[in-house]
């Protein structure tokens, strides 16, 4: 045996992936998909599965279709949902949010979503204590709903 001293950085996620087969045809409305490497939300479909708009990342204005036969598998993101209190809101459009671990997380970008974005404004410039829940697949994030906690 070696007196060496080996020291090994982790900069990985042990190989998870960011997806999953299912068959397409399984795939049921408000669920998720990917096209075109993006996450998406399956919005509607017919008999050959159209899947329009992307609502995961910064996407939620366009319209992607895509069109899968339901017995192909296609790939499905792993999606999470993690609430972050508001803290402060931007001039730039950007949010400052405290996590649960009481760390500012401050990449994130105020939706495009006109009813979100004025709810969002609004709560927080009459001073209401916001939580907000933030969709997170395959790399990607957006605020998609927030919650009145109290006055601040």
């Amino acid at each position: 045996m070696s007196d060496e001293e080996h020291h090994f950085e982790s900069k990985a996620d042990a190989g998870a992936s960011k997806t999953y087969p299912q068959q397409a045809g399984t795939i049921r409305k408000n669920g998720y998909i990917v096209i075109k490497n993006r996450p998406c939300k399956h919005w509607e479909f017919d008999r050959l599965l159209k899947f329009p708009p992307p609502r995961l990342g910064n996407m939620d204005t366009l319209s992607v279709t895509s069109s899968v036969p339901s017995s192909h598998n296609c790939d499905v993101p792993h999606v999470n949902r993690i609430d972050y209190q508001l803290i402060d809101i931007s001039e730039d459009g950007f949010v400052s949010l405290l996590t649960n671990s009481g760390d500012a997380k401050d990449d994130l970008r105020l939706s495009t979503d006109e009813s979100l974005l004025r709810q969002i404004k609004e709560g927080f410039a009459e001073g209401k204590d916001l939580v907000v829940s933030v969709m997170s697949a395959m790399g990607e994030e957006q605020i998609c709903a927030p919650k009145d906690i109290g006055p601040k």
